[in-house]
Formats: C-alpha cells, sequence, structure tokens
C-alpha cells in the first residue's frame, strides 16, 4: 500500500510543462530539464547582440497548473554599433536605416575620387559587445601616371600625372617610306579610375590592302591608288552576273578586306533568255544567206511551221 500511495503522488507527464518557450533575442539560463512541475520558474539572458528593454521587461516564465508556460514576450532588443559619418568626399548609406547589431553600411566615393578600404561593413559581435568588421574606407582623388609610349607615333601633353576625366591624343608620325602610318585603335584616352585609361594605347604601323580586283565586276565607289586602314570600297556585277557576298568592304588592322571581296557568278541563260513570240497562224518566212566577197547574200526564203 506505501508503494502504491509514492506512486501516486509522483508527478506524471501530463502534471508538467513542456519545452520551455524559444525567443529571437532571449536564451534559456542553464541547460534545460526534461520537464517542469507545475509552479517552476525558468530565467531569460539576452542574447549576444541583444540588451535588456528599458524599461525592464520580465524575463521568467512560471509553469502554470494548467501545464502551460505563462506568457512571455521578448525582452532584449538589438545593440548598436558606434555611429559612421560620412568619408570625406563620399558618402555612407545603412542598409536598413539603423546601425543595430546585424545591419550593413555601403560606402560610396565622390565622382573623381575612388575607396580606399572595404566597401561594405557589418555590424557583429565583437567580445561581449558589437562593433564594426573592419575600419570606415576612405575617398582618395583619382589619378592617372603617364599612359605608354607608342613606336612611329606620340601623344599630347606628356606629365607625370593626369586628373580624372583629362584626356590624351595620340597621333602618328609622318612616314619615311612610300606609304603612311594608320593610326590602330583609339587615339583619344580618358583617365576613368586610379591609374586606368579608358583603353590601351593605339597603334602606328603600315596597314595596307591589295586593290580589290571582282572578276566580271567593277568599283563602283571608293577608287583609289592605294587603300589604306579602315577604306572601303563598293562593287556591283556586270550585266548577266549576281553579287554573292557583301558589295561593301573596309581594309582592317591586318591589312584584309574584311569581309571577303565577293564574287560575280553569270546568271543562268534560262533566267535571261525571253520566250520565243508565237504565232497564231501560218508559216513564218526565215531567209537562208551565203557569204561572199561582197557581203551576206540571201539565196531563197523558207518557211518555218
Amino acid at each position: 500500500m506505501l508503494l502504491v500511495v509514492l506512486v501516486l503522488l509522483l508527478p506524471t507527464v501530463s502534471d508538467a510543462c513542456g519545452d520551455p518557450p524559444r525567443f529571437e533575442t532571449m536564451r534559456l539560463q542553464g541547460a534545460p530539464k526534461p520537464r517542469y512541475r507545475p509552479g517552476e520558474r525558468i530565467q531569460y539572458d539576452c542574447r549576444l547582440g541583444f540588451k535588456p528593454i528599458i524599461p525592464l521587461r520580465s524575463r521568467s516564465a512560471v509553469c502554470e497548473d494548467d501545464n502551460t508556460w505563462s506568457a512571455l514576450e521578448e525582452a532584449c532588443t538589438r545593440k548598436s554599433c558606434p555611429n559612421l559619418g560620412d568619408p570625406m568626399n563620399g558618402q555612407v548609406y545603412f542598409v536598413n536605416g539603423s546601425i543595430l547589431f546585424g545591419s550593413q553600411a555601403h560606402f560610396v566615393c565622390n565622382q573623381g575620387f575612388y575607396l580606399i578600404g572595404a566597401r561594405i561593413l557589418h555590424c557583429e559581435i565583437s567580445e561581449n559587445n558589437v562593433n564594426w568588421n573592419d575600419n570606415s574606407p576612405t575617398c582618395e582623388k583619382i589619378l592617372c601616371s603617364t599612359p605608354g609610349n607608342i613606336k612611329n607615333g606620340r601623344f599630347t601633353i606628356y606629365k607625370d600625372e593626369y586628373q580624372y576625366n583629362e584626356i590624351v591624343t595620340y597621333m602618328c608620325d609622318p612616314s619615311n617610306g612610300p606609304d603612311e602610318y594608320s593610326l590602330v585603335g583609339e587615339s583619344r584616352l580618358v583617365c576613368v579610375d586610379h591609374d586606368r585609361w579608358s583603353s590601351d594605347p593605339p597603334e602606328c604601323k603600315v596597314v595596307k590592302c591589295d586593290y580589290p580586283v571582282v572578276e566580271h565586276g567593277m568599283i563602283v565607289s571608293g577608287f583609289r591608288r592605294k587603300f589604306y586602314y579602315k577604306m572601303q570600297v563598293v562593287f556591283k556585277c556586270n550585266q548577266g552576273f549576281s553579287l554573292h557576298g557583301s558589295s561593301t568592304v573596309v581594309c582592317n588592322a591586318n591589312s584584309a578586306w574584311e569581309p571577303e571581296i565577293p564574287t560575280c557568278a553569270q546568271v543562268p541563260l534560262a533566267a535571261t533568255t525571253k520566250p520565243s513570240t508565237t504565232h497564231a497562224s501560218g508559216p513564218r518566212p526565215n531567209t537562208t544567206t551565203v557569204s561572199s566577197s561582197t557581203g551576206s547574200v540571201p539565196l531563197y526564203p523558207i518557211y518555218i511551221v
């Protein structure tokens, strides 16, 4: 009988609360128990990166007689990272408009300046507090060093240092040979970023294409004695021939015509011969001639039916 009474006095599964509730900003003090008796109280602490809400809210819950936990709300809020000011010659933007734990700070520089350092900072846990994961970047003035020299050419305004958006212009020297130099590439370079020009320096070299010849065709535009870089020629075919390929070609940087020079193919005879006229009725006379010293002389008529 004593054993039965002791068993009846022990709490059963139905006489206990379940697992403690979980929260985003709080964590349970100590290790959780398998079950909690009615009347037992549990206490919560703020998670890392969070702090108690002011005025202080309760951070404890009680196992009620009906085996449920008493109502408990989030009692912690996110900590703030140190405030960040705009860098000189730049701005900082906060993704969610705050400097709270989990936020991001994005930095951009004004036109004509470039960023040194991390472009994006994160508000993260730092020991028992929160802080930005890196130092604030700085914005420095964009400058370009002297662009490259080229063979058989030169550029204007030679300096050791160039400002943002400053332009240099390349040109070719006069040629000492029978053919002139062509400037292949961009003639104008712009300082667009820190020590970066808008393109590589051009080349000055002789670019000369062979005289273009199309059998059974002719040049209708672009007549020249010599054909240099970017010169253009337009072709057409003689009567009775059709063009295959592009009618316009350009002399490219490799001294070759682009696209390939077209060809003129003869149009099939059937496509150009007119059908013979059929007479309504009756024979059609034809005269046969023979050659003599005085010319062609008709002999007699032949009737073709």
